[in-house]
């Protein structure tokens, strides 16, 4: 009887090899899908971001196309009334305030198309009291003649004390818009903010400290004269006092007023 050969024996590494195939091309196949997804969203995110920017770029491309298109006239008016000017305690830096209304409004009209089509007039204006004050600096360059029984004083140029107080809780509004125009409230706004800076202006102008610089004169006289009176022996002789300011000229005359100096 004849035995049958046993089979033959499969080397075990090959056996190895064959059990991790499939395990290793799972990962492999794993690995290859997450690949893909992450490169899919990446996609996805820049293409999110380029839509966000999108509105963006795309006023940006309208405001430089308008540019072409529209324009603008912007016109600023400035009125005050007629001030109440009174004088200050002498003795104080201040010497005289003056209290204004001061009514200033801004006319904004537009036009597109080259000024081919208009787009109407946008007007708002502010009234508000002001009050401006006035004052010399005690610290400046003052000179005293006496010639006589006359005495001169020359004081520092008189300057506004900054800045003027608004009296707020009486200011008045006023917007006037075409019916194309709804930027009333935004142009109200802008000029509310410009509103200090133009009054520190107005409190510079020589037409404004003009209209105070008689009564400061007035102040500034009665200071000196109170202080040539204490002076006593040494003023004793001086009878008439003339009080100007460093910026007045007396040769171009520029005003200067005399005051009895002698007790009454």
């Amino acid at each position: 009887m004849s035995l049958a050969p046993p089979p033959p024996e499969v080397p075990r590494p090959r056996r190895d090899r064959t059990a991790w195939r499939w395990p290793l091309v799972t990962i492999l196949l794993a690995g290859l899908l997450a690949a893909a997804y992450f490169v899919t969203l990446e996609r996805f995110v820049a293409a999110g971001r380029g839509l966000a920017a999108a509105p963006g770029a795309a006023m940006a491309g309208l405001e430089r196309l308008s540019r072409g298109l529209l324009r603008g006239e912007v016109t600023l008016r400035f009125l005050s009334s007629i001030p109440e000017v009174t004088g200050s305690p002498a003795g104080r830096l201040e010497l005289a305030t003056a209290e204004v209304v001061e009514t200033i409004s801004r006319s904004e009209e537009r036009s597109a198309f080259w000024d081919l089509v208009p787009l109407g007039t946008t007007t708002v204006e502010i009234r508000i009291p002001v009050v401006y004050r006035y004052h010399v600096p005690m610290d400046g360059d003052w000179r005293v003649t006496v010639n006589g029984d006359r005495a001169e004083v020359v004081a520092p140029r008189l300057q506004a004390s900054l800045p003027p107080a608004l009296r707020t809780d009486r200011m008045e509004r006023r917007v006037e818009s075409d019916w194309l125009r709804f930027d009333g409230a935004a142009r109200l706004a802008e000029l509310e903010r410009q509103l200090v800076p133009l009054v520190v202006a107005r409190a510079r102008d020589p037409r404004h400290v003009a209209l105070a610089r008689e009564s400061a004169r007035r102040s500034l006289a009665g200071f000196a004269r109170g202080w040539l009176l204490a002076e006593g022996e040494a003023a004793g002789g001086v009878r008439t006092l003339v009080v100007r300011f460093a910026d007045e000229d007396p040769d171009a005359g520029s005003p200067s007023l005399a005051f009895p100096v002698g007790r009454d």
